[in-house]
């Protein structure tokens, strides 16, 4: 079984571990009914995306 030789110190094992973190998504505003959306999606308020109306929404 493999065993480690040494201990790995708190910094490796810290700099390992140094692009674990949690990133936000991008957010934009979307061109129709100014709410914040997320980049690349439909809005999930008015249902359009690059000024079309995908998603139909109850009103």
């Amino acid at each position: 079984m493999a065993v480690p030789k040494k201990k790995t110190s708190k910094s490796k094992r810290d700099m390992r571990r140094s692009h674990d973190a949690l990133v936000a998504p991008g957010m934009s505003i979307c061109s129709q009914c100014q709410e914040p959306k997320q980049s690349h999606r439909a809005c999930t308020s008015c249902g359009t995306y690059k000024g079309k109306e995908i998603v139909g929404t109850e009103e």
